[in-house]
């Protein structure tokens, strides 16, 4: 069970054993370590959501040793208010502790009118991130990523705009989203000859999206063989790799409800028995399924990290018991869970 904090300036004192709880795991060939799980800020961290709940989350989490908050210009809702609640927190809580996060945002999708509120322009990219930096109340973040490729603006331009963010201070380690194979490749390939490596990838990966396998080469061959990290968002299927859906879909479920990452015509009666039969195997070793379902993300040897959202502090402790109880997967069970993923 959480512990519960005041909303007492000053009060929090983080749990003595955070660092015990988590695994950290080298971003690529970099110096940086991540925990093997993240907090997401896409939802439940906006001006909508109660404040004290939100705070209680990246408290938690924190002492668990989840050292890595994930943001982005647009998370909230509303647009930016992500950003906003994490600078609360850290002002009434976690200003002692700033070197402890590493803290990662992003830009890239729409978030102000006229034609410098998206994409990536070297002028969106700046702006965006400044206007970031006096929401989070910081000087630099640890990691900024542009947030998905944009088709019309030179490759060259926007990542020499990540190359002038790391010079200028502003950000440590710099990253891409959504890219493909081909587009991370010669990402990293312009960032190398201006002098600042490709740090980090976050791609969408759980056991039923599996695009960063396919392809001659797939992500996955690129990100190894050039040294670059992963940390994975939606490792859960947006609840659907959890028991959440297992007899159906709830009235009061996300995708009963108006979410365009889920909704009912993606949860049919065919990837639900794949459910039910991950979660027979995830039963059968004493774990939930969305805790077979991170473990195998992260038996990936390419996935630095495992990006989770949450509504709930209990929530993040039931995912980072994943770290702690996880047993390997046994051949057998891979080539089951092969099997039943492969399966038409």
């Amino acid at each position: 069970m959480a512990k519960p904090y005041t909303m007492n300036p000053g009060f929090y004192v983080p749990a003595a054993d955070r660092y015990q709880h988590m695994e950290y795991a080298r971003c690529g060939k970099s110096g940086l370590k991540l925990p093997r799980v993240s907090l997401g800020l896409w939802n439940n961290f906006g001006s909508v959501n109660v404040h004290e709940n939100s705070r209680q989350m990246l408290l938690t989490a924190f002492d668990l040793g989840v050292t890595h908050i994930d943001l982005a210009n647009n998370y909230g809702p509303l647009p930016g208010s992500a950003e906003e609640t994490f600078g609360r927190v850290l002002d009434s809580d976690l200003r002692a502790h700033r070197d402890e996060l590493c803290l990662s945002t992003k830009a890239g999708y729409y978030m102000w009118e006229g034609p410098y509120g998206e994409w990536g322009s070297r002028k969106y990219l700046i702006s965006s991130l400044d206007q970031s930096l006096k929401r989070m109340k910081v000087d630099y973040v640890d990691i900024f990523y542009h947030h998905r490729p944009d088709p019309d603006t030179p490759l060259e331009e926007t990542m020499g705009a990540l190359a002038d963010i790391v010079r200028q201070g502003k950000a440590l380690y710099v990253g891409v989203s959504n890219y493909s194979a081909e587009q991370t490749a010669r990402a990293a390939d312009i960032l190398k000859d201006m002098g600042v490596p490709l740090t980090i990838h976050q791609p969408r990966y759980n056991m039923l999206d599996r695009w960063v396998e396919n392809g001659e080469p797939s992500l996955c061959d690129v990100l190894l063989e050039r040294g670059i990290g992963a940390a994975v968002f939606s490792p859960l299927a947006q609840g659907l790799l959890t028991d959440r859906y297992l007899n159906g879909i709830p009235a009061d479920s996300r995708a009963a409800g108006p979410c365009v990452f889920l909704n009912e015509s993606g949860v049919t009666e065919d990837v639900l028995s794949k459910v039910r039969r991950l979660n027979a195997i995830a039963n059968a070793r004493g774990e939930t399924m969305a805790q077979l379902a991170l473990a195998w993300v992260l038996e990936n040897p390419v996935i630095t990290s495992v990006i989770i959202g949450a509504s709930r502090p209990a929530q993040i402790e039931q995912n980072v018991k994943t770290i702690e109880k996880h047993v390997p997967l046994s051949d057998e069970e891979k080539a089951a869970i092969r099997t039943i993923l492969e399966e038409k």
